[in-house]
């Protein structure tokens, strides 16, 4: 064999030896990719199979039957329409009135994308699914908390989510604030405001179940003190909801609060002792250096939040049980409920209209919260 023969095989495995260390970093990466898909694909093959089917025990073993979207539609016009979307009620001048000013905010911010805007196919399409979405959602809510509507787990799932994350929010970025100021003992409290978050959300459950507790709890006696002495917030709807809130406040505000706090730190602290020297206020200095400094950190922790609201189930499974009634029930322990009653096509069912209204919620915020907020950071 010549010198002239083994040249184009010589070039060939440089060539290869380049490709693998231009491409290392991605064959790495690539087994662990591999492992994850399988993991997050299958279970999704699985439950898509099994919400378009019927689970029955049978002698030794189980059956599996197709029937199409029987189950989904048993949950919106069927035998479970109670349970997911609740009772709707009648509606009146408020409900009317705060569909109207929904519509009409929903409708300009499309119309301003459309016409200041540079529209592409998907962010039409993407936009218009957003905004079906929020008016089918808004006059849901509304309906069923109308005169003699019931919410649905739809709508007390949609609770936690809004009104839960934006008080944790507030709540921590309030504290994120007071902590980051010059103040005495604030790594004592920095401590002290992060420790709900390392406590599992069971535990939360049954120590807010205790505290709860009007008949032997440590807050009884100061009940019985006021003459109160038969009422059980766990009997009344919004109370229960409300002690639901509460415990999940209790536990995600020290999330929002040591990464809103690293943010803050962050701040330009030149740009803040110049406002100072200028005469600005506090409102001013928060309004003009330490929102814009912080808004994109402050966007991303929330979505993050939205996406761990969706999935409440320890809470209202431990604390009242889905109880008084559904009134605490969520999505998540709805999809529970018919599983452990070995209704897995029902449950999986439950499950994929979940992922189906959190991503088009989480898809959004970021879209229209996260991404503006990026830009406005550069």
């Amino acid at each position: 064999m010549t010198a002239t023969d083994t040249m184009p095989e010589a070039a060939d495995r440089r060539s290869w030896a380049e490709w693998l260390d231009g491409h290392s970093g991605r064959i790495m990466v690539l087994p662990a990719v591999v492992v994850l898909l399988c993991f997050a694909i299958f279970p999704l093959i699985i439950s898509a199979y099994l919400a378009l089917s019927r689970f029955a025990l049978a002698p030794g073993g189980f059956t599996l039957k197709f029937i199409g979207l029987v189950n989904f539609r048993k949950l919106l016009v069927g035998s479970q329409q109670y349970h997911l979307l609740g009772k709707f009620g009648t509606f009146g001048f408020v409900q009317s009135a705060l569909l109207a000013l929904i519509t009409a905010g929903l409708l300009f911010l499309l119309a301003r994308y459309l016409l200041r805007g540079r529209p592409t196919i998907v962010g039409v399409v993407g936009r218009l699914l957003a905004t079906a979405m929020a008016m089918g959602l808004a006059i849901l809510a509304l309906a069923t908390m109308a005169p003699g509507g019931v919410p649905g787990t739809v709508v007390n799932t949609l609770l936690y989510v809004f009104v839960g994350v934006s008080v944790q929010f507030a709540l921590g970025l309030g504290l994120a604030l007071l902590c980051g100021q010059p103040i005495r003992g604030r790594n004592f409290f920095r401590v002290l405001f992060f420790i709900p978050l390392m406590v599992t959300p069971v535990g939360i459950a049954y120590t807010f179940r205790m505290l709860a507790d009007m008949q032997k709890g440590p807050f009884a006696p100061l009940v019985r003190a006021f003459g109160i002495n038969e009422w059980s917030w766990a009997t009344e709807a919004w109370s229960a909801r409300l002690m639901v809130l509460v415990g999940d406040t209790w536990q995600w505000t020290p999330f929002m609060f040591i990464v809103l706090l690293a943010a803050v730190e962050n701040q330009p602290r030149d740009q803040v002792e110049a406002a100072r020297l200028d005469g600005a206020n506090g409102f001013q200095i928060f309004r003009d250096i330490t929102w814009p400094a912080i808004a994109p950190i402050a966007a991303t922790i929330v979505l993050i939040r939205l996406i761990e609201a969706f999935k409440i189930i320890d809470l209202p499974n431990v604390l009242t049980g889905g109880g008084p009634g559904l009134a605490t029930e969520s999505m998540t322990l709805h999809s529970f409920i018919s599983w452990r009653t070995q209704d897995l096509g029902g449950s999986a069912a439950i499950g994929y209209m979940l992922l189906f209204i959190s991503t088009i919620v989480c898809v959004s915020f970021f879209n229209f919260v996260v991404r503006p907020a990026r830009r406005f950071e550069t």
